[in-house]
């Protein structure tokens, strides 16, 4: 039994004699008195307006730099995802890309978050660290059902009493208790939502919540159970370019730019979200007060897209004489052929994505009033989350013969002739190209126990002291397919005449079936126009294994028949499924102790002319981490001739092996922090904010798995029988670094608050973030020893603490009733805010070069930090990922009698999404370096910077009380049917990679309160 489950045993055992305590004492005492209430976690039940004020009010009163969105009514929060939600608090910023690293996929309602530019955030459920099973340490906040939500609170500058490990931010959710209601409460809402894109019948949801509470014989009693159910379903469409590849034979004298490639695709989304909530409540003495609280989300999601792509090799592609250009020679019109491979190619495919994840708390908590100075409270946690999710995508090949692209307008258009048209259409011309699958399985828990106490001065300056421990043991399991996405041709051009005998032709009855023609309906609302085309059954992508099979014995049908007609085979080798919980570089293994310890002075000087209140306080936490790996060595050595000697360098005597491997790995951290609120009058103050702040590496990050090689550049001389050692290289990558620390911050806030109404108010606030040990990929060593005991290193790539920067910005937020207008008028209402972010990153070992070279492995060093262009050079100076230097909302509010209304916009400007990511990179640069002893060829491993766009949405809503109880309301999302843009840098310019459109959505509501 481990010390930490001992420890929370006993504590377990230590509530219970507390409580027996206090049930024995509340039956020989009538319990008159209550303890007072935390107005601020009392549910607002009176509209948008009240929310606001509640929420103000929490912002005025806090210790901490918070700001905060109060559920309008029981469940009702403002947005439709939690994700939503939190774009409307100043400083916080969502992305759109359905997952991490992949932005070739739209998310609908958002996905990440980041707090003033940074993506470094924690999450807490009531106060208790929550995540999901991703790899990473915090929630996916669009798995958590919004109707279970009383309200949501953004930390920004930690004191020493809060979880340390978000230097971003911190994101509570925070859900209502029974004993915030004065006794029974119920409340049940039915929500129908439309899609226009999507079309097709409506997306439900309801929700049923009930609370109540008693007085008893052993005390104050209350239960709540809260439900949540809800489907959604929309619709993504999608037009994208290829990057641009310089070109110097199509116009005399000249470099143009042409992408070798355009894409359309349409992404159908069906999701199904559970959330049950449920709280007890038992107040046995007015000294103790405990609760046992469960909270569980699960959903399962299920996404089928149909996509064409148009791709050719990019040094083969015929550029017509009509072609335009614009001043950097990027190509705008014109029409393109290949002739030299017969054709342009074009790839139909059917892609098929499920998910299933699911997170469960359980946590009981108990406050003691030891005497009327001291107050502990207990709190013991366990949290699991698991996720698990199946990709699978089937390809079909064709050629055209020519298309006219246009770049010139809002979207790309590609024109094609009559009988290429016809030709898309018919299933004959079609081959079956290949496939590819992807599935990984994760599993993340944790024990927790905490204990915090509070010691109330009786001084006119010191206020209280607060102390505490918190004990964690948290294991993370993350298994992926290896290959992670595992292509596999079926029959490709380039490998007729040596492997094949030639393509899998749909109209080849061996092969025909399982495809169909499709037609794009509606495509951009109607706006843009895309081709019909045959695409695989989803059925073949979903039937996976045994269609997968099948689809790849088309291949051994092909191959056997090229081995009898050339005399040899290349082995027409069966197809192989990836491997999956099998193969060690699959598996992420993690475990994780934590013990922190704090304490905290709260005090006050009320009688100065401007009176200063704060905290002071120190958390220290140590980590201990074990990692679960392998480390995996190969050689390649030359042949020696009999006879001949070896000359040049020695060979280092490595035997190859794959070793099981545990790599340990302890830190501490040491975390002062310094509040301070400064009181000019009533309503207006201002705050300066001082703290360290860390955030561990996510557990994607340690993984501990490193592949390592050793090669020899040989001669051989016959005539003077000698084998020359030219060079040795001895290099590696790495999946993760076990060995990685956390981020750190030193950051610094100065605010100013001016409270002139209940729901009125300006504030600003100015951040300074500095950072260091930012995690980056880069060259590292790892150490081998050799037979003879000489250590050897090899150079690795991996994630290493490998930088430093800083994040400054200002805050400015502004929210106002107009009272004093006459009548109606008097219930319109505004409120806006806006944030400003500049962020920089210095690595430690900067490895900038005006060009790259070689391949994606350790020679080409500036592939993942700076990123290549097709033409071989690098960029440089890339601010922090995710961080949009602007951004603002905007909303005009309505709440007079029994209206409630909101018209809100959401806009943020362009970030960096990321560097040699999927869709944007590859391995066909030009050598472009004059130094290089490859210039001029096309061998170059390039990655391009990927940025999102500038964004803006507006959404609205509109409420009707129809009486205390009932009411019904309209909801609309993106408005104004906006298109999220993704750009690619190049140096030719900045280009548009990828338009997405959703459309708008409506939804009708109708809400019982009782």
């Amino acid at each position: 039994m481990t010390p930490l489950k001992k420890t929370a045993i006993a504590m377990a055992v230590a509530q219970l004699a507390v409580l027996s305590t206090g049930a024995a004492f509340a039956q020989t005492t009538t319990n008159t008195d209550q303890a007072p209430l935390d107005e601020s976690k009392v549910v607002v039940v009176s509209g948008q307006r009240a929310a606001l004020q509640s929420a103000q009010k929490i912002k005025q009163d806090a210790d901490e730099v918070v700001d905060s969105i109060v559920a309008d009514d029981i469940g009702k929060l403002p947005d439709r995802s939690v994700t939503e939600v939190l774009q409307r608090v100043v400083g916080v910023s969502i992305d759109r890309t359905m997952a991490k690293g992949d932005p070739e996929h739209y998310s609908v309602e958002g996905s990440g978050v980041t707090i003033r530019g940074l993506s470094y955030v924690r999450s807490e459920l009531n106060g208790r660290d929550s995540f999901s099973a991703n790899g990473g340490r915090s929630l996916n906040f669009e798995d958590v059902p919004p109707e279970l939500m009383a309200g949501v609170d953004v930390y920004k500058n930690p004191s020493a009493e809060q979880i340390e490990g978000g230097i971003g931010g911190l994101v509570n959710l925070r859900t209502a208790m029974p004993f915030d209601y004065k006794g029974f409460k119920g409340a049940v809402s039915v929500q129908d939502t439309y899609s226009t894109l999507k079309k097709g019948k409506p997306s439900p949801s309801s929700s049923l919540m009930f609370s109540n509470r008693w007085n008893t014989g052993i005390g104050e009693v209350g239960a709540l159970i809260d439900l949540a159910y809800s489907e959604s379903a929309t619709r993504t469409d999608a037009i994208q370019v290829n990057p641009y590849y310089p070109r110097t034979d199509i116009v005399e004298g000249k470099t143009v730019y042409v992408p070798n490639g355009i894409q359309w695709r349409t992404l159908e989304f069906n999701r199904k979200r559970e959330g049950a909530y449920g709280a007890l409540q038992w107040r046995p003495s007015r000294d103790i007060t405990t609760a046992l609280t469960f909270f569980k989300s699960r959903y399962n999601l299920r996404w089928d897209e149909q996509a064409i792509f148009q791709q050719s090799s990019p040094y083969n592609m015929n550029v017509g004489s009509d072609a335009t250009y614009d001043a950097a020679g990027n190509i705008l019109t014109g029409t393109l052929t290949n002739t030299k491979d017969g054709g342009i190619n074009m790839l139909t495919d059917t892609r098929t994505a499920t998910r299933r994840s699911d997170t469960t708390e359980a946590a009981w908590n108990i406050q003691w009033r030891v005497t009327p100075a001291l107050t502990l409270k207990s709190d013991l946690q366990r949290i699991r989350a698991t996720t698990d999710s199946f990709d699978s995508t089937v390809a079909l090949g064709m050629q055209i013969q020519k298309s006219y692209i246009d770049l010139t307008g809002s979207t790309p258009r590609i024109a094609l002739d009559a009988a290429d048209t016809a030709r898309l259409t018919d299933p004959a011309n079609y081959y079956w190209a290949s496939t590819m699958e992807h599935l990984d399985k994760s599993e993340a828990n944790e024990t927790a126990w905490k204990l915090d106490g509070k010691y109330d001065f009786d001084h006119p300056v010191l206020r209280d002291f607060r102390f505490g421990v918190r004990l964690t043991q948290r294991d993370s399991l993350n298994t992926n397919s290896n290959p992670s996405y595992n292509w596999s041709a079926i029959t490709q051009p380039w490998q007729v005449g040596w492997d094949v005998s030639g393509l899998a032709y749909l109209s080849d009855p061996r092969f025909a079936g399982a495809a169909a023609a499709h037609t794009f309906s509606n495509f951009f609302g109607g706006s843009a126009s895309v081709p019909s085309a045959v695409l695989p059954d989803v059925g073949i992508a979903t039937g996976y294994p045994a269609t997968y099979a099948q689809l790849h014995t088309y291949h051994d049908i092909l191959c056997q028949e090229q081995a009898a007609k050339q005399g040899w085979s290349t082995g027409c080798a069966a197809w192989k499924a990836a491997a999956f919980g099998t193969d060690p570089a699959g598996v992420n293994d993690q475990s994780e102790k934590t013990k922190a310890i704090y304490g905290q002075l709260r005090f006050g000087f009320d009688d100065l002319k401007y009176p200063i209140d704060g905290n002071l306080g120190l958390r220290y936490v140590k980590t201990d981490m074990t990692a679960h790996g392998y480390t995996v060595f190969t050689s390649s050595r030359p042949v020696i001739p009999p006879g001949y000697s070896v000359v040049g360098s020695p060979i280092p005597d490595i035997a190859d092996f794959a070793q099981k491997q545990d790599f340990d790995n302890s830190y501490h951290n040491v975390l002062p922090s310094l509040n301070l609120r400064f009181k000019v009058t009533d309503k207006l103050q201002f705050r300066l904010a001082f703290a360290q702040a860390i955030s561990r590496p996510d557990f994607s990050q340690l993984q501990a798995y490193t592949g390592l090689g050793q090669s020899v550049d040989s001669t051989s001389n016959a005539t003077t029988n000698t084998v020359t050692v030219n060079s040795i290289s001895q290099t590696g990558a790495a999946s993760g670094n076990p060995m990685l620390t956390p981020v750190k911050a030193n950051q610094i806030d100065f605010t100013g608050e001016w409270y002139f109404a209940p729901a009125g108010s300006f504030t600003f606030a100015i951040f300074n973030k500095r950072l260091r040990d930012i995690i980056i990929n880069q060259l590292y060593n790892f150490q081998l020893t050799d037979v003879n005991g000489t250590p050897q290193n090899f150079t690795v790539t991996g994630p290493v603490n490998g930088a430093k920067g800083h994040a400054r910005g200002i805050e400015l937020a502004y929210q106002q009733y107009f009272d004093k207008l006459p009548g109606w008028a008097s219930g319109i209402g505004v409120q806006a805010n806006y944030t400003y972010v500049s962020s920089h990153q210095q690595l430690y070992k900067p490895v900038y070069q005006a060009y790259c070279t070689g391949g994606s492995g350790a020679a080409n060093l500036n592939l993942n930090l700076n990123g290549c262009d097709t033409n071989g050079q690098t960029f440089g100076d890339l601010p922090l990922q995710g961080l949009s230097k602007n951004a603002f909302n905007l909303a005009l509010m309505y709440d007079k009698g029994p209206v409630s209304a909101r018209l809100a916009y959401n806009w943020r400007s362009k970030s960096l999404q990321g560097v040699n990511v999927s869709g944007t990179n590859g391995t066909d640069g030009t050598d472009s370096n004059p130094a290089s002893a490859t210039y001029g060829q096309q061998n170059v491993a390039w990655g391009l910077p990927t940025w999102a766009d500038s964004y803006g949405q507006l959404d609205a809503s509109i409420f009707y009380k129809i009486n205390d109880n009932l009411s019904f309301g309209l909801e609309a999302q993106n408005l104004n049917d906006a298109t999220f843009k993704q750009l690619m840098d190049q140096h030719s310019g900045m280009k548009g990679r990828a338009w997405f459109s959703s459309g708008p959505r409506y939804t009708a509501q109708l809400r019982y309160t009782f």
